[in-house]
């Protein structure tokens, strides 16, 4: 019961603080860069490292590289919280 009521609060004072609207979109990963390009023509494509929770663009020297990645859209990146790397970039 208890815990009920403190999700409650919760949710209200999100909502009072005006951040109810904030969502994330939904992150989907791809296998390979052409499909991902394909999933967001408006949007460039990144590499999306999970464990290091950073995300790679074209050029970078780890972009595609690593076990624990997959090719995604840059704004669900950005939305879903994760951040650019800033090694490599040109």
């Amino acid at each position: 019961m208890l815990r009920t009521f403190r999700l409650a609060g919760a949710t209200a004072l999100l909502l009072g603080l005006g951040l109810g609207d904030l969502a994330a979109l939904p992150l989907t990963p791809f296998r390979y860069e052409d499909q991902a390009q394909r999933y967001c023509p408006g949007d460039k494509v990144v590499w999306l490292d999970f464990r290091k929770g950073v995300y790679y663009r074209k050029g970078q020297k780890l972009y595609a590289q690593g076990f624990d990645g997959s090719f995604v859209c840059l704004n669900e990146a950005k939305s879903s919280g994760f951040r650019r790397s800033l090694l490599g970039v040109r």
